[in-house]
């Protein structure tokens, strides 16, 4: 068969069901064999947004997501989502076109070194030199992609190589099982425990498993140990359980570090250095036993004195299994800490004043959201408000980026959660300025008949960065600008549009676009004034209670 056929039927032995992205001329045979696939090709309107949604559904699945381009600008495209999934450990295959490498016409007209800008951004980078390679390459990037830690792959594949003839066929899958904890480790991690006064469980993105989530909810219920999470840890046990803390969505000072202050062991599941320090450890403090796929990296803030390798589930498990409630165990603290958290958090959650604050905004989303149902946030100030003060009752429904923390991803995120569920409501949440990155995708959202909501937060700047500005006793300058007719422009698309003008709207005008099909675009002014109020001044205030 020729080399493009044999491309797409090894995706398809992979289990590959879309493909991302814009293709070109370079890639015209694999498009004509895409055409007679069972894959599905989503076309997008640029191929930034093409990988974040290729990105986003290999977080979803666990399996492979798959995106294509073009050569040159079309593959640089994808960089930044390259460096979006392997940072945040989400499995993606880039596809690229190239000129034919055997007889060129053009020179170097378009032509980079594509293998080599992706080597630091990728965990395998090929290109395609003959046909019959294929087989072997498609299952190694594959197999790469998805192993812990998860991560992103590229293969280019030239013109003239995509046309040639092959002799071979797609590799047989076997699927290798993941490796168990050691045993010596295990009784260690229990030693630490049942030895410790004040044990606090952390759960990281890592630990965002269907099967993690039961191990480690019959951890807790068995043992009666506090637990906190990172951002992208988020739903992995029920934020409304009465033994969770919150999310660490600053690396201190918050209500939820004084309980971490006060540990003397911390049981760190799924996390690594890549997603922001949920706490600094210091020589001498609480100790800390690393629970995951692999060894611990070591920085000056994380240096744990136990690892615990092995497939996570099955680590905490084995933990579970052999650890006892301890009388000499003290939670009082923690308790107290919970409650002056959920006072904190709920404060403000009916302030009525307009433009709204995040405080007010956080409560009705999560008012508005079922239980299962998704936000994907892109990147700003709210990130964080949205972390600390709404609850995810499951894996995978607050979908953020805390490693890369790129602007941009937050609507193709939510677009892909919505392919992937599409029975389940689904909403993006985005600044002005993030969505403007790539708001061409409203064309995409509406072309495919995605039901699905947009909430624009409209304050006409950058506003972290303006925020951090001000914190640091800079004059405002540089981060101001316009936006368009948010309204106007959402209907220009054949979209919904709708602008909240008054706080008792906002609740009322969710809901209603939620139970509504098709693609529904909401501003909502946002009054971010609580930020320095409550994120620098309160926080750096111990409570009396504590």
């Amino acid at each position: 068969m020729k080399a493009s056929d044999l491309f797409v039927r090894s995706l398809e032995n992979e289990g590959v069901e879309y493909i991302f992205g814009i293709p070109g001329e370079e890639n015209l045979d694999f498009l004509e064999s895409l055409r007679e696939s069972n894959i599905k090709l989503i076309l997008t309107r640029h191929e930034q947004a093409a990988g974040f949604m290729a990105a986003t559904f290999g977080r979803l699945t666990g399996k492979v997501g798959v995106c294509l381009s073009t050569l040159g600008p079309g593959v640089t495209n994808f960089v930044t989502a390259s460096a979006y999934a392997q940072l945040g450990a989400m499995p993606i295959l880039m596809i690229s076109g190239q000129k034919p490498i055997k007889k060129s016409k053009q020179g170097r007209f378009q032509i980079i070194d594509v293998v080599e800008m992706m080597r630091p951004l990728t965990k395998y980078t090929k290109q395609v030199v003959h046909g019959n390679s294929i087989p072997q390459i498609v299952r190694e990037a594959v197999r790469l992609s998805q192993e812990e830690r998860p991560g992103a792959v590229h293969i280019e594949l030239p013109e003239d190589i995509a046309a040639e003839e092959c002799s071979t066929g797609p590799f047989e899958i076997f699927h290798p099982r993941r490796p168990h904890p050691d045993a010596l480790a295990v009784e260690k991690a229990v030693s630490m425990i049942q030895e410790s006064k004040m044990p606090l469980l952390l759960i990281g993105a890592g630990a965002n498993r269907n099967r993690t989530s039961e191990a480690l909810r019959d951890l807790i219920d068995r043992s009666g140990i506090y637990f906190f999470n990172t951002q992208m840890g988020k739903g992995v046990v029920d934020e409304r359980h009465l033994n969770f803390l919150g999310t660490a969505a600053l690396s201190n000072d918050d209500y939820l570090h004084y309980a971490i202050d006060k540990a003397d062991l911390i049981i760190n599941v799924g996390h690594d250095v890549i997603e922001k320090p949920p706490f600094f450890m210091e020589k001498g403090g609480a100790r800390v036993i690393h629970v995951n796929y692999f060894t611990a990296r070591l920085d000056e803030v994380y240096f744990p004195q136990l690892d615990v390798v092995g497939d996570i589930a099955s680590s905490i498990e084995a933990i579970s299994a052999r650890l006892k409630k301890c009388d000499h165990w003290d939670f009082s603290y923690f308790e107290r800490v919970r409650e002056q958290v959920e006072i904190h958090i709920n404060e403000k959650s009916e302030d009525s004043r307009f433009p709204i604050v995040p405080q007010h905004l956080v409560a009705e989303v999560r008012s508005v959201m079922p239980d299962d149902g998704i936000i994907a946030l892109d990147n700003g100030i709210y990130k964080i408000w949205f972390a600390r003060n709404y609850k995810a009752y499951s894996t995978n429904t607050v979908l953020l980026d805390n490693a890369l923390a790129t602007m941009g991803a937050g609507f193709p995120s939510a677009m892909a959660a919505k392919i992937v569920h599409p029975k389940r409501k689904v909403m993006a949440i985005c600044g002005d300025g993030g969505f403007m990155m790539n708001s061409q995708e409203m064309e995409t959202a509406v072309r495919l008949k995605l039901d699905l909501v947009i909430v624009i937060l409209r304050d006409n700047a950058y506003g972290m960065i303006k925020w951090k500005q001000a914190a640091m006793n800079f004059q405002n300058f540089g981060l101001d600008y316009g936006n368009p007719d948010f309204v106007k422009y959402a209907e220009a698309y054949g979209a919904n549009g709708h602008r909240v003008g008054s706080t008792d709207q906002l609740g009322q005008v969710l809901k209603g676009c939620l139970n509504s099909p098709g693609v529904h675009l909401v501003e909502v002014p946002v009054d971010y004034s609580e930020n320095e109020r409550v994120l620098i001044e309160e926080l750096k205030r111990k409570t009396e209670v504590l």
